[in-house]
């Protein structure tokens, strides 16, 4: 079985996507979270490090686990119960954890907000949504129903897809950042967006979308979420020459 070194494809991430350059929240941890004895034979990519994802990693044999959202959100001690049994299963089977939250999301060829752009068929791509000192989505000028956008995004994401429509029925400049950014629909519509793709947001961004004339589209964290993972995955797996997997533990949210 071929095999790769761990530092080689932890430098190569680390360059690739930027991780000492791109700003993040504290405690996101970006970059490799766990080693392992220093190979790597197989891949595994999922969304979010957990237990039930740790487990289903070392069921497919993976000794690498590519990750979107890390270990470390917030206090990063007691190592105790459920946190101790990730980490006894993380080294007792040698798998290693390597995390990227905004580097992944803002990474203009593998993160999720262009992979999601692409699978939604928009092309010509600008930087959008300034955020912590830099731009992490991408919007373009178009002309795209939104009956048609929709349809795009369900078959994107794979599931339903919610739509607020507070602005016109023709999209003519739609911006697309993946995940949690509901709360951003005032910036987004500032960046002069008229559609604005997301994951999710609250309850009160309907009434904010309709006041500000703007088209919204929730889609799911998780689910527009999984393309960074992927096509990083992919990537590394072409480069490095090593088997991937992607581990799908969706949590309808």
């Amino acid at each position: 079985m071929p095999k790769a070194s761990l530092a080689s494809i932890v430098q190569y991430c680390d360059h690739l996507l930027r991780t000492a350059g791109i700003k993040d929240y504290d405690r996101a941890a970006n970059g490799l979270q766990v080693e392992n004895s220093g190979s790597v034979s197989r891949i595994a990519a999922t969304v979010d490090a957990s237990l039930a994802t740790v487990k289903l990693a070392v069921k497919a044999k993976a000794d690498l686990l590519l990750v979107h959202h890390g270990l470390f959100w917030g206090d990063s001690h007691p190592w105790t119960g459920k946190r101790y049994e990730v980490l006894r299963i993380l080294i007792g089977n040698n798998l290693a954890v390597y995390s990227s939250h905004l580097p992944l999301d803002a990474h203009p060829r593998f993160g999720n907000n262009a992979e999601l752009s692409k699978n939604l068929g928009l092309r010509k791509l600008k930087p959008f949504l300034f955020h912590k000192g830099q731009f992490i989505g991408f919007q373009t000028t178009t002309r795209l129903s939104r009956d048609e956008l929709a349809a795009r995004f369900r078959k994107a994401v794979g599931g339903k897809v919610h739509v607020i429509p507070g602005g016109r029925e023709m999209c003519r400049r739609i911006g697309v950042v993946t995940g949690g950014a509901g709360g951003d629909l005032k910036q987004a519509a500032e960046e002069g967006v008229d559609t604005f793709v997301t994951g999710e947001g609250p309850h009160w961004t309907y009434a904010m979308a309709e006041e500000l004339g703007l088209n919204v589209f929730y889609g799911g964290h998780y689910a527009t979420e999984t393309f960074g993972v992927k096509a990083l995955a992919a990537n590394l797996s072409k480069k490095f020459r090593v088997p991937w997997v992607f581990l799908d533990h969706p949590t309808g949210l």
